[in-house]
């Protein structure tokens, strides 16, 4: 779980996003820009001036073109919404008309979208409107929830059918803002922000805090870590035979661990389970 300070950094981060990033329902035509490709089952109006005949509401078919008077049936996928008017005003000025003045409104975008799911506060999809980040997107999710682990996981499909996994670290996007990041999405990427698992650890004895403690199963859940939740060991710890207790099939195992072998170097940190009981002893002067 990240903290409450790093969320508050991420709100403010989000905030300062906001003039730059209107969300999907406030962008309506200060969102018609010629970055976004027109795609399958997008809805366009269509209007052509001084002919109102020809002024039509069309969604966009699964093969990338809409059927229109006169005109028949036109390819307009992979086109932006300017492109697409130039093409419909020469397609009319070849036959019918002069000086054709076409406006094509992109009234839902479908096509282009992005699905947010985990721990944000509004888990959804999102249309992909233009050059869009991870963390506008975000934006619009309404930020992560308090559940949110530390890191977002974005799944992306390519063209040739194989997909790959993009690991975010939250730390290096929203307090150290490292760029790099901030990546731009694409359409049919799917944000994963995994809500993050704990179990519990109880430690007493020379500890600062003793008590019960949960431990994050995103990362191993070790000795050391959990003596540094628990605050730490006293002046009096005796660091070189602390005790674990663990049950095991029904059973009750002890096991003693010499932490100073750990902080020289000498072992491996140990590995702790759920509702193991660490008990630091006091040393003998």
């Amino acid at each position: 779980m990240i903290s409450d300070s790093k969320i508050a950094l991420f709100t403010v981060a989000l905030l300062l996003l906001s003039a730059a990033a209107l969300p999907a329902t406030q962008a309506g035509a200060q969102a018609q820009d010629t970055d976004y490709i027109i795609g399958s089952k997008d809805l366009l109006t269509i209007s052509v001036f001084e002919v109102p005949e020809l002024n039509i509401t069309v969604r966009v078919s699964e093969d990338g073109t809409i059927a229109l008077p006169l005109l028949g049936i036109v390819k307009v996928a992979g086109l932006n919404r300017l492109q697409l008017e130039q093409d419909l005003a020469r397609r009319l000025e070849k036959s019918y008309l002069k000086n054709a003045q076409v406006t094509v409104f992109i009234k839902e975008y479908q096509s282009q979208r992005v699905s947010v799911m985990g721990a944000v506060k509004n888990a959804g999809t999102y249309e992909l409107i233009g050059r869009m980040t991870l963390l506008q997107i975000l934006s619009q999710a309404g930020g992560l929830s308090g559940e949110a682990g530390d890191r977002i996981v974005v799944i992306r499909q390519y063209a040739d059918g194989t997909s790959a996994s993009l690991i975010i670290d939250i730390e290096e996007l929203m307090v150290k803002g490292t760029a790099k990041f901030n990546i731009p999405l694409q359409a049919g990427d799917i944000v994963n922000v995994p809500v993050e698992r704990f179990m519990d650890v109880f430690v007493f004895g020379q500890v600062n805090n003793p008590g019960q403690i949960k431990m994050k199963m995103t990362t191993p859940a070790t000795l050391l870590r959990a003596i540094a939740q628990a605050g730490g060991f006293t002046e009096r710890a005796r660091k070189g035979a602390v005790l674990i207790t663990r049950r095991e099939d029904g059973k009750e195992k002890k096991i003693k661990v010499n932490v100073k072998q750990i902080l020289g170097g000498r072992r491996p940190d140990f590995e702790l389970q759920a509702n193991d009981v660490v008990y630091v002893k006091e040393s003998v002067l």
